[in-house]
């Protein structure tokens, strides 16, 4: 395991409201069993999932299993990018992939774009602090934009890398035809012969349907190599990570454009 990612402003996938609001619940519906005894079976669902969550939270963090780190570099091994030119980092979060990049890649430079709403404690004022404390301020650029509507012209990069962000999109996508819509609109700005890495729910049929017609339409779409990784059956991530919520679904597509 490298050292890319020991920066715990990084933040961790699990946010504390996971934990909070289903042991908060779980308390509330414990009290109510002196009115109803059968309030026992939701008070015992609810702290049995803030259990879980501690767990995972424990397990994704840099002092228990780093699950989160060992992801992140799965993705970043299979961008198999020369470091030339410009990179794009869609969802970048608090910016861990857009800054490990840049450090793998003195010759290159990097953008991070998010929208950083409210649901994740996620910010630009984070990714700059990031960048700045690792060196690389002067080779990233962090704007505010959504993955649905890239504000690129058409092959502005060189290669392009997307991480556990394309479901969570919805200011404009609900179906599985339109969850496609956005590997199109990442590709769209990645140059001819450029690379890709995304990691997502790819294995989903809800949210991308068939995984063999996903492939082939990407094929259709000109792209020269695509290639397909299933990430869930990594040995670092323990059984009880693996539940289909969780990431028990998630895989990688990669290739050249």
């Amino acid at each position: 395991m490298s050292e890319e990612f020991t920066n715990t402003a990084y933040s961790n996938w699990v946010s504390t409201k996971f934990i909070v609001v289903p042991l908060v619940m779980g308390a509330l519906f414990l009290g109510l069993t002196l009115v109803w005894p059968g309030f026992a079976i939701l008070a015992a669902l609810c702290l049995l999932a803030g259990a879980y969550f501690i767990y995972s939270r424990r397990a994704f963090s840099p002092r228990g299993g780093n699950i989160q780190a060992k992801l992140w570099e799965v993705v970043l091994d299979r961008l198999d990018w020369d470091g030339k030119g410009q990179a794009l980092d869609i969802g970048c979060g608090n910016g861990p992939l857009t800054v490990a990049l840049a450090r793998r890649h003195p010759d290159g430079r990097v953008v991070g774009i998010d929208t950083w709403g409210q649901a994740w404690d996620y910010s630009k004022a984070a990714c700059e602090r990031n960048a700045q404390t690792a060196g690389v301020a002067a080779r990233t650029d962090f704007q505010k934009a959504s993955a649905s509507d890239l504000p690129f012209e058409d092959g502005t990069f060189d290669a392009a890398l997307s991480n556990f962000v394309f479901h969570d999109v919805n200011d404009s996508v609900s179906s599985a035809r339109d969850k496609r819509a956005l590997v199109r609109e990442a590709l769209r700005v990645v140059k001819k012969g450029g690379r890709f890495a995304f990691q997502d729910y790819f294995a989903v049929k809800a949210m991308y349907g068939e995984l063999d017609d996903l492939l082939e339409t990407i094929k259709g779409w000109g792209i020269a190599e695509v290639a397909f990784l299933d990430t869930s059956t990594s040995d670092f991530i323990p059984a009880a990570l693996k539940l289909p919520f969780m990431l028990g679904k998630i895989s990688i597509i990669y290739g050249t454009k």
